[in-house]
């Protein structure tokens, strides 16, 4: 069990930089590629993109889920970030961004400006390898 532990526990010296899209993706897809309700995290990122912490902000139903800002940025508050990533997953395994997505991004980014914390980007995981959607990429940020 010591070696397996060893072998596959993450190097907690290694500190993960986010770059692009694609790195979020890799750092959250085994986490939500295969979730059959609508999960809605944050990622925290420090002055030189280093993450900070990801955390579960929202629970949703099979094609929703409820964030509140309040919930959003308490713990980007609480823990100094710089600037944040949203992620949530498709259960449909289509990653394509609904209206309410798109409302709803729009809304923290504007809570962001207020509070000083810059959202970077929204990222949607689709389910069962339908592979991701950037708002950044898609120039809807």
């Amino acid at each position: 069990m010591e070696f397996a532990r060893k072998v596959y526990e993450p190097d907690k010296t290694k500190r993960i930089i986010i770059k692009s899209p694609k790195d979020v993706f890799d750092l959250v897809r085994s986490d939500m590629e295969f979730l059959q309700v609508e999960h809605f995290d944050v990622i925290g990122l420090s002055t030189k993109n280093h993450v900070v912490f990801k955390e579960n902000i929202s629970i949703g139903s099979l094609n929703a889920s409820i964030v509140h800002p309040r919930e959003a940025f308490k713990g980007l508050i609480r823990r100094s970030c710089a600037s944040c990533i949203l992620v949530h997953n498709h259960p449909s395994s289509d990653p394509l961004p609904s209206n309410e997505d798109i409302l709803l991004t729009k809304k923290l980014v504007e809570c962001g400006k207020i509070i000083g914390i810059e959202v970077l980007d929204h990222i949607i995981v689709g389910a069962d390898g339908g592979g991701y959607v950037s708002f950044k990429e898609q120039g809807k940020m």
